[in-house]
């Protein structure tokens, strides 16, 4: 790609960015939109969305809302948000700090020592037309004693991002532990799931409250035994959609609304009344609900939550074996009660077994297929290529304007494309795995996700390039090194505009949520079954975690092989800072709270990032003819593995379990606390399922106050 490439998407992206910045500043102030720009904000107030007089002034773009983004300190956010949205920011923080560090070595120093170097054949005295691999290592000459000062820079560079990551590691341990202390009394921090119940002949309820009335009997409060509620839970879903339905016909003054054909599409047979019909649906699926919930006596699952009357009683019991034999009275932490996976319980131990080797294939499946993909955008990337395969697109491919769109901003705008449908297909996945809870899911699926495009699309682009000849070089432990720094220097021109294309894009359309937009303004234009209830979402973690660390996986491997790419990174990771606390603000509201525990995936992809810039390193100096420094690097990865061992060791115990010190302290705490007794009460019944609890719904229009579903009790 040709620097004039380069520019051309970086126009085409600023634009975007600048549209995507002014609609929002627009829309956002239109009353009718703050269903889709403050969703939190209007749950928050428990206020339906305005639909003031039209006013001039909201048709000015106004910046104002940077300012309240920023405002807010991290202590503020920790208190509204919760410990997860603040160390989701904190990934900016420590990126920005990396590749602020990163930026002053790489673009004073490294970037002049390559693009003076002679080792490519490129006509330097027509800039717009020059090369950016000119830009990068390949430039510099073969045994060149400059390639000391790459050398010198990624010792400096590790030990700095050793240092920052340590540091972070560190603050938000302390974080965990003191928003622990901090936090009022939880449900799950006093419970612990028990799985594989031993039958007796007698039913689950009696055998565990015997076993834990006789082995912790000072420590034990209560259980709830699981049983299999998919069934009612289907039902329940559909009686709540047909509930908001007849709310919304209710609430329609035009009653011509309530008649429509019974044929096709609305369009053709008799007139019936839909008021009738949806009230007539909803008393049969109350009438089954009924049904199902009496029947659920019987159909227990060998799993129960049991309560304990302190944090360290839950833990005993939660990391001691209780019975002789090991696969029996599993314990694990049990989940917050509104992040509990309840459709998990109704999968036996043979399905879930199978669930998981079925998702081990369909993620084999989809990376292969995916690879066609990355092969379409490899070959947009080489014009060559493209006239080979469509000559009748010569003439086309020749003009400049086209050349330098298709080869500077297409290729990443398509494989984004294909992206995006990976994490919801992830997250189908990862629920059908067995996990016990949503966080664990998303977790699950943000691993995935992570992996996923590492492979897809850092290694796919790398060897599909110049290594793709020597892809079975692979399988030589040795070669490696040498297939890499082949292969990912020859990629810095995709990569450097896939960060322009796809993260400047992505971020700022974040902000502007077209999706939702539409769909809000169909909803109000043609929906007559729209909803009164506001849906707030929640932040995709496992989508945007993934994103954000693959472009630090960019910016930590081009540190020295092209730094050209760390001002578009920096460039990204300070609009995705002001973005997502708007977004945290106004937007996302926390579906469960896992106190901070995707650190350390966010860690683990650091490290992962810095071994795979060791490896290229040990081969570029091994290509260039400098086989001391190529040697000298080896300790590098060696040092960090080391490093990364120390930190699990030192703060990974306290992301996976409180130590007594903790638990102790807190208890200490709560004993004075008069609402112990309350929380007691509740944390009897937390863990019922939903499906059991009273069905009510009650109208928000004024005539409609009774209930559609009256309780059922069980």
């Amino acid at each position: 790609m040709i620097l004039s490439a380069l520019l051309t998407s970086v126009g085409i992206n600023l634009g975007l960015c600048f549209l995507f910045f002014t609609l929002y500043s627009i829309l956002r102030n239109q009353p009718g939109n703050r269903i889709v720009y403050a969703p939190r904000l209007i749950d928050k107030e428990k206020k339906s969305p305005q639909t003031d007089n039209f006013n001039l002034e909201r048709l000015l773009p106004s910046p104002g809302w940077v300012r309240r983004a920023w405002a807010p300190s991290e202590d503020e956010l920790l208190s509204t948000l919760g410990l997860d949205a603040v160390v989701f920011m904190r990934i900016f923080i420590l990126s920005l700090k990396v590749f602020i560090v990163g930026a002053i070595i790489g673009i004073f120093i490294l970037l002049p020592i390559n693009f003076l170097g002679n080792q490519l054949s490129y006509d330097f005295s027509d800039l717009p037309n020059k090369s950016l691999d000119s830009f990068s290592i390949s430039n510099v000459d073969v045994g060149s004693n400059r390639l000391w000062i790459h050398f010198s820079a990624a010792y400096i560079f590790t030990a700095v991002v050793c240092y920052l990551l340590y540091h972070e590691y560190s603050y938000i341990s302390l974080k965990r532990v003191s928003h622990f202390y901090s936090s009022k009394p939880q449900p799950h921090q006093y419970t612990i799931l028990v799985r594989s119940i031993p039958s007796s002949g007698r039913s689950l309820n009696e055998v565990v409250e015997s076993f834990f009335q006789e082995y912790h009997p000072s420590t034990y409060l209560s259980h709830t035994v699981v049983r299999r509620t998919s069934k009612i839970q289907e039902l329940i879903s559909d009686a709540e959609k047909m509930y908001r339905r007849l709310s919304h016909l209710n609430s329609n003054k035009d009653s011509h609304k309530r008649y429509k054909r019974d044929g096709f599409l609305g369009l053709f047979g008799q007139k019936v009344d839909l008021l009738d019909q949806y009230e007539k649906r909803l008393e049969d699926l109350r009438d089954n609900v009924r049904i199902e919930q009496a029947s659920l006596a019987v159909k227990e699952v060998p799993a129960a939550f049991v309560s304990f009357k302190s944090h360290f009683g839950a833990a005993i019991a939660q990391n001691i074996q209780q019975g002789v034999n090991p696969t029996e009275w599993v314990t694990e932490q049990a989940p917050e009660p509104q992040d509990v996976y309840w459709p998990f319980f109704s999968a036996s131990f043979m399905k879930r077994w199978i669930c998981k080797l079925l998702v081990v294939v369909a993620s084999i499946a989809l990376t292969i297929l995916f690879l066609l993909p990355v092969l379409l955008v490899q070959g947009l990337t080489h014009l060559e290529q493209l006239e080979t395969w469509f000559p009748f697109l010569k003439s086309i491919l020749r003009l400049k304007v086209i050349s330098q769109v298709i080869t500077g901003y297409l290729p990443s705008l398509i494989l984004q494309l294909f992206l995006s449908f990976v994490p919801p297909i992830m997250i189908l996945l990862s629920s059908i795995q067995g996990h016990i809870s949503l966080s664990q899911i998303e977790k699950s699926a943000c691993f995935k996700v992570w992996w996923f495009t590492v492979w897809n699309i850092f290694f796919a682009n790398v060897l599909s390039g110049t290594a793709l000849y020597h892809v079975q070089l692979i399988f030589e432990p040795k070669k490696i090194p040498q297939v890499l720094a082949e292969g990912v220097p020859a990629q810095a021109s995709f990569f450097i505009a896939y960060v322009v294309t796809s993260g400047w894009t992505s971020i700022s359309s974040e902000l502007f949520r077209l999706f939702p937009l539409i769909c809000s303004f169909m909803s109000r234009l043609f929906s007559q079954d729209a909803s009164d209830e506001l849906e707030v979402p929640s932040i995709p973690y496992h989508s945007e975690i993934p994103r954000i660390m693959f472009f630090g996986l960019l910016g930590i491997t081009y540190f020295f092989l092209a730094p050209l790419i760390l001002p578009f990174l920096l460039v990204y990771y300070c609009l995705g800072y002001i973005i997502y606390r708007n977004q945290l603000m106004n937007v996302y509201a926390p579906k469960f709270e896992t106190g901070g525990k995707f650190w350390p995936i966010v860690h683990n992809s650091i490290i992962f990032s810095l071994i795979l810039m060791h490896v290229i390193a040990i081969g570029i100096f091994g290509l260039k003819k400098l086989p001391l420094a190529s040697s000298l690097t080896i300790p590098l990865p060696i040092l960090t593995l080391l490093f990364n061992d120390y930190c699990r060791k030192r703060f990974l115990p306290i992301f996976e379990a409180f130590p007594t010190e903790c638990l102790v302290k807190k208890d200490r705490a709560d004993q004075n606390d008069p609402s112990m007794t309350e929380f007691y009460e509740k944390l009897v019944t937390a863990y019922q399922d939903p499906a059991l609890m009273p069905v009510q719904y009650s109208r928000s229009t004024e005539g409609h106050s009774s209930p559609l579903l009256h309780s059922v009790e069980v």
